[in-house]
């Protein structure tokens, strides 16, 4: 379906909604998030002064106050009226890249926050967090004690805006939903995407997971980074995207020997993966 939009301006936003509820409906997501984009998209399409006056006038508050807008979705909005670009449509369309993600913050430009994954493999903003703390970072050429400070303050800041402390989905929900990923796999009942990154056939081969947790909708897929190609983990390392009301979540979890035998830990959590376990 296609929503006709009053106002020309708004056009582009509506297509980007209806797209993200069509995607989510391919990849079985739960009907309600599906409905919640497309009635969004819908009200958005019904507006005869464009989003983003609202938005500079009345910031997100503007944006919830539209019907069928919670907060969830005005976070998105806000997203794409600051930057011109949803992350979520990047991870259900498979083109995502941790680096890209590590290269939002000022100090770190593309190259170098290639090598910071590469080198240190930093996946998420949380493990840069903590290779600023542990003087990993400042063991890399070229990060001078200034720049992992003004680091570290920036990733401070950021996470303090995505994910509050104490307001993430729990170590048990995520090894719970990386199970049930594993297990969709192992029997092939997940829908599949054609990732754009180190895909140059265009196969869909990465299976796709969509859930609820504590009230946080989780998104699990295979990592597709370039650490995980030259590994060879990319069926091995998941990585669990979660959104709550605006707050985002990013977490890995991998294989970790112990003993003879192997269990999965998040990355970044081991302390209270063991203490699940």
């Amino acid at each position: 379906m296609r929503v006709d939009c009053r106002h020309p301006a708004n056009a582009d936003l509506c297509e980007r909604l209806e797209r993200i509820a069509e995607l989510l409906e391919a990849q079985d997501a739960s009907p309600f998030r599906v409905a919640a984009y497309r009635g969004a998209a819908a009200t958005l399409g019904g507006l005869e002064d464009p989003v983003a006056d609202r938005f500079e006038q009345g910031g997100v508050e503007a944006l919830e106050a539209l019907p069928r807008i919670g907060r969830g979705i005005a976070s998105l909005l806000r997203e794409y009226l600051r930057s011109g670009h949803i992350s979520l449509l990047d991870r259900l369309t498979g083109h995502v890249a941790a680096e890209d993600v590590l290269a939002t913050i000022p100090g770190l430009g593309p190259t170098l926050a290639r090598r910071v994954h590469e080198e240190l493999g930093v996946d998420t903003l949380e493990q840069l967090e903590c290779a600023c703390a542990d003087g990993r970072l400042a063991g890399l050429q070229g990060f001078g004690a200034r720049r992992v400070e003004a680091i570290a303050a920036a990733v401070g800041a950021r996470l303090g805006r995505r994910s509050p402390r104490g307001a993430r989905p729990s170590v048990a929900a995520l090894l719970d939903v990386d199970r049930g990923y594993r297990d969709g796999v192992r029997h092939g009942r997940l829908p599949r995407i054609a990732p754009r990154r180190f895909n140059p056939q265009g196969r869909a081969w990465l299976p796709v997971l969509h859930t609820q947790r504590e009230g946080w909708e989780l998104t699990a897929l295979f990592s597709n980074t370039a650490r995980a190609h030259r590994l060879g983990r990319t069926h091995d390392w998941v990585v669990i995207y979660g959104d709550r009301d605006g707050q985002h979540d990013q977490c890995t979890v991998v294989s970790e020997p112990r003993g003879a035998s192997t269990h999965r830990i998040v990355r970044g959590r081991e302390l209270e993966t063991r203490e699940a376990g």
